[in-house]
């Protein structure tokens, strides 16, 4: 597996994740602006793979901002560093000098192997991977992205983050999988927030470095939310990667908007439950892809707390 990552703290929960899990072989690791500036990404990038003992991972930093339009964070979220202001110690090793879509384009023609592309950010890296150099498409056995709904947004009423970020970069990337036979699933709203984590268990986690990082970020967001638990958020899609069996999800049609005053970056799904003559509708056919509707949360908490112990 590659991970496309805005880190984040949930994007740090998911490379904990990844970095620690037995059935994982992570490859790669590339950093888009996103939920902080690209800089700050690829400093807590190299510190959640520091924590996991995974100083062996390449990172590489790559867009600084989307394709047209000026970048945004959501640090409010994030705290100012984009990782939870923990004072966590800085990695001594440096990014990869390749730009993140030459790691991505050289990790996968060099893979004997077909790879699991997982993006946990704005898509900005992976359209320009995917639209600059298409050969490497035979290598991806499948992309789960987090981003988008089938209901509602954060960003927006109508858009989740990572695809109103950069809604020109998830279309890109939605119609350059059409093109070039490769499965999507999107680990959306729908189930993101589910899978959650209480202050008890997080403050149990002591047992190592990638614990104690782990319990910290759930931590930061119960303080920030004050709340019991916090989700596990990102952390989820390399779950569903993991065990995809603890994930519901339907094949349906997709497109993102990017137009509309107040529906701009929104990921329209389809969810008419027929399929007759659609000749009337005049956008024609949708990419179809799987959606992930429903989430058995717990098994998911589990997973990502025992990879962590």
């Amino acid at each position: 597996m590659i991970l496309d990552v805005d880190t984040g703290v949930d994007d740090a929960c998911a490379l904990l994740l990844a970095g620690r899990h037995p059935a994982l072989d992570l490859r790669a690791v590339s950093c888009v602006g996103g939920n902080a500036p690209v800089d700050d990404v690829v400093r807590n990038t190299l510190i959640a793979l520091h924590a996991a003992g995974r100083d062996d991972v390449p990172v590489a930093r790559g867009a600084d901002r989307p394709l047209l339009e000026a970048p945004v964070d959501a640090r409010h979220v994030h705290g100012d560093d984009g990782m939870g202001d923990l004072g966590w110690p800085p990695a001594a090793r440096r990014a990869d000098p390749r730009h993140a879509v030459e790691l991505l384009r050289d990790t996968l023609l060099a893979s004997p192997e077909r790879i699991t592309l997982i993006p946990l950010a704005p898509m900005t890296n992976i359209a320009l991977l995917l639209r600059s150099y298409p050969q490497v498409a035979p290598k991806i056995e499948r992309i789960v992205f987090m981003g988008g709904a089938a209901d509602v947004g954060n960003a927006t009423a109508s858009a989740e983050f990572n695809v109103f970020h950069d809604p020109e970069a998830a279309a890109i990337v939605l119609a350059a999988t059409a093109e070039l036979g490769i499965a999507v699933t999107m680990y959306g709203l729908d189930v993101f927030y589910a899978p959650v984590v209480s202050r008890e268990q997080a403050a149990a986690l002591t047992s190592s470095e990638a614990a104690r990082l782990g319990g910290a970020l759930i931590t930061f967001q119960c303080d920030r939310f004050g709340s019991a638990a916090a989700t596990i958020g990102d952390a989820g899609a390399v779950c569903a990667v993991i065990d995809p069996a603890g994930l519901t999800t339907r094949e349906l049609p997709m497109r993102v908007e990017l137009g509309g005053s107040w529906s701009r970056g929104r990921t329209i799904v389809d969810r008419r439950d027929w399929d007759g003559d659609m000749s009337h509708d005049p956008h024609g056919p949708a990419p179809r892809i799987e959606v992930a509707l429903e989430v058995d949360a717990a098994r998911y908490a589990n997973l990502w707390l025992e990879t962590l112990r």
